[in-house]
Formats: structure tokens, sequence, C-alpha cells
């Protein structure tokens, strides 16, 4: 990579504060989760184990909106 490539990519990259960086990983954590989650209620069948993934989605999105707010 040529120093022109490194200084254009250093500038199109934001930066981010230490906190902000681990704000936006702890999003993107669960936003995965959730997105698991979701694929797992597609297919679930047991009862049971619907009810634990329901109680689990509903937990992911509280922690997702204390993230956005």
């Amino acid at each position: 990579m040529s120093a022109a490539e490194a200084n254009r990519d250093a500038q199109i990259k934001p930066h981010f504060s230490a906190v902000e960086r681990e704000q936006r990983e702890r999003k993107q954590s669960l936003l995965l989760s959730r997105a698991q989650i979701v694929n797992r209620l597609k297919v679930a069948q047991n009862p049971r184990y619907r009810a634990q993934l329901e109680s689990a989605l509903q937990h992911v999105e509280a922690e997702l909106k204390e993230c956005e707010g």
C-alpha cells in the first residue's frame, strides 16, 4: 500500500474514542444476537424452547434500547 492510499484510508475511516468504539461493538453484538434468536424462533417447535427464545429476544431488545438511548 502506498503512502497516498494509506493517507486516503485514514481520512475515510472515522476516528472514534475508546468509549464510542466500545458502544458500537456492543450494539453490533446485540444486533447479531437478535438476528440469531429471530432465526432460531422461526424454526423452533418446542414450546419451552420458544418461550426461552422469546424471553431472550425481549432482553436483547431492551439492551438495544439502552444502547440507542
